[in-house]
């Protein structure tokens, strides 16, 4: 007799907040983007516009919740 075991979920807020290039590394959106804008120079602001590469330290954590 089969033992049925849980399937495993993983943070389905991972997906939408980083994504994989294709060399293996993981993009993140900057923050401080969101509210308050007026207050803000325009430049700064394009500059959070763009995306960002974590940090190795952080990497094998968030690439855990994904589905790998």
């Amino acid at each position: 007799m089969k033992v049925k075991t849980h399937k495993l979920k993983r943070k389905s807020s991972y997906k939408k907040r980083f994504k994989i290039t294709s060399h293996g590394f993981i993009k993140r959106k900057k923050a401080f983007k969101n509210h308050i804008l007026t207050k803000k120079a325009t430049k700064r602001k394009r500059r959070l516009s763009h995306w960002a590469l974590i940090n190795n330290s952080l990497k094998k954590a968030i690439k855990k919740q994904f589905l790998f």
